[in-house]
This record gives structure tokens, C-alpha cells and sequence, in this order.
């Protein structure tokens, strides 16, 4: 039983970084590249490859080849298991971006980013284009990492640091990003690509849209704030404990603890409570006790009763 639940959600997996790959394709071929707004790493210089070649080497291609040596790095690094969903992720991204792009033989008619829509956004509202690019790119790789894949280039050096350094994907991805970015801006400029905006225009475009998608990333795997825990020091723990179960029908925790300062022996109070909540309970504390030491930290994932649970 165990072994078919274990394949079961493996399968899950690989459908879901398959769903994840497909949007971040959608991304980068249909609203990126003819807009020549780069997104970093491996993808960034292989849409600069594909302007200096004219269009005629495809991105998706340029994108497995490049990522073939990462890949190994990553094999070492990360393991079997890890390589498999690498191998995966990034072999169907640049798939779907040729497929979409038309670049794949048989597949010429679908080129999605000539769609009358996709042109009108391209020369009328730019900076949305950008956003809805900026989403997809986040969106798609977010879901990837939450399920342990990759696709590769600067995701897999994200992903060594996270494992041996716990820096967040999408930081780690902003710091190695940035300075393909300029690379990329760099050769546009002395090639002379750009078209309506100028090379550095573009440049900040990029910078932005990566700003985006590396915030989004950090969303999809941490999920957003929806609680906070407050940590209250007191002199009144009891009615400000009374008054939270009471007024707010929540727990609180008492924990015995030590002043340091003024070497006295306390009861320190804490409680978990949604968004909504936190106004009224800083309300409740500056009531009974004006001088409450309050702290209050983000919270992520709740497990237990009153709190839903964080699909």
C-alpha cells in the first residue's frame, strides 16, 4: 500500500512539474522573446543567441544544449532522483517553447506569439505584456520547484544553494540573473537589436520581470502569509490570555521564562491568529496593558483546529 501511494504521488509530481514547465514555456516563447525582455540565465543567453543567429536557431534547442553540461553538475550534486526531474523539466521546457513558438517541424501553423493578441500587447501595452510574462515565468517555475524539479541553468544552482545554504530559489535566482541580464543588454546594444526601446530600456524591463517571477517563485513554495504568531511579555499575562479566548476564541500558550534585565521570573504568552485577527488582538494588549512587549512573525502553514490547512 505504502509503495502504490509513494508511486501514486510521484506520478502527481511529474504531471504537475509537466503543467509547471508548459506555463513557464508560454512565458518565455510567447510573451518574452519577440518582446526581447531576457529572464536570466540559460533562457536569457539563449534568446540573445537566437537574435544574433536572426531568429534562426531556435531558443528551446539553444536551451537544452546549453543546460546539458549544468545538468551534469546537478547530477553530482543532487542526486539521481533529482537529475531525473531535472533531465525532465528542462527537456520539456525547451520543448514546449519551440512548440509553441512553431519552431518544431510539423508544428509550424501555431507560432502563438503572432496571435493578433499577443501583437497588439506587444505594441500598444508593453509593460503588461511583461507582467503576464513576469506571472508565467513565476507561476511555472514555482510549481517545478515546489515539486522538487528544476530546469536547470540558473534553477539548479538555486536549488544546490537552497539545499546547502537554505537561500530562497528565487533570491539565489535574482543574484545569478542579474548579471546575465546585463550580459544580455550588453549584446543587444552592440548588435544593435533593439527596435522600438533601447537596449537599456530593455534592460530594466528585464530587471523588473525578473524582480516578479523571483517573488512569485518564493509565493508558490512558501505560499502566502495568511496567519501570524504573536509572542506577548506581560505583566498581565492572565486577563490578556482570558481575553484572547474569550474575545478572539483562540488558544494561547504560556511559557515559563526568566527577564534577564530585571532577573524576574515570568509567564511568556503565545498565540497563532489569522490576518483579520492581529488588529484586534494588538487592540486587546494595549488595553489591559500598555507596556506589553509584543512580537509578531509571519506564519506560512498552520497544522491544527481553527486554522485551514495549506493545500
Amino acid at each position: 500500500m505504502k509503495e502504490f501511494i509513494t508511486k501514486n504521488t510521484a506520478i502527481l509530481e511529474f504531471i504537475i512539474i509537466t503543467i509547471g514547465a508548459a506555463i513557464m514555456a508560454i512565458g518565455i516563447g510567447v510573451f518574452l522573446v519577440e518582446a526581447k525582455v531576457v529572464p536570466g540565465g540559460v533562457s536569457g543567453l539563449s534568446m540573445a543567441t537566437h537574435y544574433l543567429s536572426g531568429g534562426t536557431i531556435p531558443v528551446g534547442l539553444m536551451i537544452w544544449v546549453f543546460n546539458i553540461p549544468l545538468y551534469i553538475w546537478g547530477l553530482k550534486e543532487l542526486g539521481k532522483e533529482f537529475g531525473i526531474r531535472t533531465f525532465y523539466g528542462f527537456t520539456l521546457n525547451s520543448f514546449f517553447i519551440d512548440f509553441f513558438r512553431g519552431d518544431i517541424p510539423g508544428f509550424n501553423f501555431i507560432q502563438l506569439q503572432n496571435s493578433p493578441t499577443i501583437i497588439n500587447l506587444r505594441e500598444n501595452d508593453f509593460m503588461f505584456l511583461i507582467l503576464i510574462g513576469a506571472a508565467l515565468l513565476g507561476i511555472g517555475l514555482g510549481l517545478i520547484f515546489k515539486f522538487r524539479g528544476t530546469t536547470a541553468g540558473s534553477d539548479i544552482v538555486a536549488a544546490i544553494m537552497h539545499k546547502r545554504f537554505g537561500v530562497k530559489p528565487g533570491m539565489a535566482i535574482m543574484i545569478i540573473d542579474f548579471f546575465v541580464i546585463c550580459l544580455a543588454g550588453l549584446i543587444i546594444e552592440l548588435k544593435d537589436l533593439a527596435e522600438q526601446r533601447s537596449a537599456v530600456t530593455l534592460t530594466f524591463y528585464a530587471l523588473f520581470l525578473l524582480f516578479i517571477s523571483s517573488r512569485l517563485v518564493d509565493v508558490i513554495i512558501d505560499g502566502f502569509d495568511y496567519a501570524r504568531s504573536a509572542v506577548i511579555i506581560s505583566d498581565k499575562n492572565e486577563e490578556i490570555a482570558k481575553a484572547i479566548m474569550n474575545e478572539l476564541s483562540r488558544g494561547a500558550t504560556a511559557l515559563k521564562a526568566r527577564g534577564i534585565y530585571r532577573n524576574v521570573d515570568r509567564e511568556v504568552l503565545i498565540t497563532v491568529i489569522t490576518l483579520k485577527e492581529l488588529s484586534k488582538l494588538t487592540h486587546i494588549i494595549k488595553t489591559i496593558d500598555p507596556t506589553a512587549f509584543v512580537t509578531v512573525n509571519n506564519v506560512h502553514e498552520v497544522l491544527g483546529e481553527g486554522f485551514r490547512r495549506r493545500i
